[in-house]
């Protein structure tokens, strides 16, 4: 298969090739390509994934960029090269706009503050450090630690969730077959034979007949009711009610906060890392905090302008458990607080995971249990009766 590459080889710059390879792994190793780094590759006849209108995609961009400066270009070369590379695209409209702002005079972080829809302020402050430290590819590189970090957790997460809403989705299904269909079949054979279920067989048949019978009104109020929680749940004051109730479970609230105390570490110390004071950090960070956890942030903040050390003003205002406690204390006592804070979130990290794994492995085992005890229950109920009728025939 053919590849489109760009590369950047020194003394030679950047360069577009098309390259013959069996796989993108193998790319590296074709003779056209040795010595040279390259920034992107895609298969001849393949769109780019960045289409006009889609969202910026910001972790590429930022893997590029940091391709092309550890290859010796400079920000605007970079930026050129980008732009070039899709043009026409919405990745190269804003990358043209950005070349415009640079060509003005103003700092890359401050080009960047024209376009939040693609550089949220986390990345523009980790920007703006990189640019009075000049460690700009060091910077590139923590926020992609930071990304990488971030999404495998959330792909743990929703990796953990697919099974059991498939689970139950095939567990509805099956039910409402069994009742809107099945059911309503084995009634005409009571129906002829005179007798009538009874029992909980009784609710059973009626059950069935009644879904049998209503089935187009029920699917459409399904419909609708399924419209309305989403529309419902896309208010936010009903989304915080239904997070502070989360919250109020014992277990589950513990845990959420976990997940949530562990982002806060790894953002609050990637932007230490970068260069950025505490106080401003603690403001910039407020945003990714649930409601529940946003005054104690204040009080930090407004302990650490009274002169309290952090780990002292954190553990006043929640954000702390006590191994990050320990953890941070150590962090301020070295001068390593940011680094810290990182080794906080991949400790937590860690934890979660362990977590997610342990609820899976209990979760899903009960969930099958339950359904499989639903289904088997209307099978039961459905049979019983045939027997008694048989039994009386005999």
């Amino acid at each position: 298969m053919d590849y489109d590459v760009m590369a950047v080889f020194p003394g030679r710059g950047v360069c577009r090739l098309t390259v013959a390879a069996e796989s993108p792994e193998q790319l590296a190793a074709a003779p056209a390509l040795q010595g040279g780094v390259i920034v992107s590759s895609r298969p001849i006849g393949q769109r780019s994934g960045r289409a006009r209108g889609g969202k910026f995609p910001l972790p590429l961009f930022t893997r590029q960029m940091l391709s092309l400066l550890k290859a010796g270009l400079t920000v605007v070369e970079g930026l050129e090269t980008l732009s070039e590379q899709d043009q026409g695209s919405a990745t190269s409209e804003v990358l043209s706009r950005l070349l415009g702002h640079l060509r003005e005079g103003q700092s890359l972080s401050t080009a960047m503050q024209h376009h939040p829809e693609a550089f949220p302020d986390l990345y523009v402050a980790t920007v703006r450090a990189s640019e009075r430290t000049g460690d700009m590819p060091e910077a590139l590189q923590r926020y992609i630690v930071f990304h990488e970090k971030l999404a495998d957790l959330k792909k743990k997460i929703v990796s953990a969730a697919i099974y059991p809403v498939l689970l139950m989705s095939v567990g509805a299904i099956v039910t409402l077959f069994l009742l809107g269909y099945v059911v309503p079949r084995f009634a005409l054979v009571f129906a002829d034979s005179g007798r009538d279920p009874e029992g909980l067989s009784s609710l059973l048949f009626a059950w069935g007949g009644f879904i049998n019978n209503h089935a187009a009104g029920l699917a459409i109020g399904v419909a609708l009711g399924i419209a309305g929680l989403v529309g419902l749940f896309s208010l936010p004051p009903v989304r915080a009610a239904v997070a502070r109730a989360a919250w109020s479970v014992p277990a589950l609230g513990e845990r959420i906060r976990l997940i949530f105390l562990a982002r806060f570490y790894r953002t609050t110390g990637m932007l230490l890392r970068a260069g950025i004071p505490l106080k401003t950090t603690l403001g910039m960070v407020s945003d990714i905090l649930p409601v529940a956890l946003r005054p104690g942030l204040l009080q930090a903040v407004a302990d650490i302008e009274q002169g309290r050390p952090f780990s002292q003003a954190a553990e006043r205002g929640g954000l702390t458990t006590p191994v990050a406690l320990r953890m941070i204390a150590v962090g301020e006592r070295s001068g390593q607080l940011g680094d810290m804070m990182e080794a906080v979130a991949t400790f937590y990290d860690e934890e979660i995971n362990r977590l997610v794994d342990m609820f899976t492995r209990l979760f899903e085992p009960l969930l099958m249990a339950v359904i499989g005890g639903v289904i088997g229950g209307i099978v039961l109920l459905l049979y019983m009766p045939i027997f008694e009728l048989a039994g009386n025939f005999q």
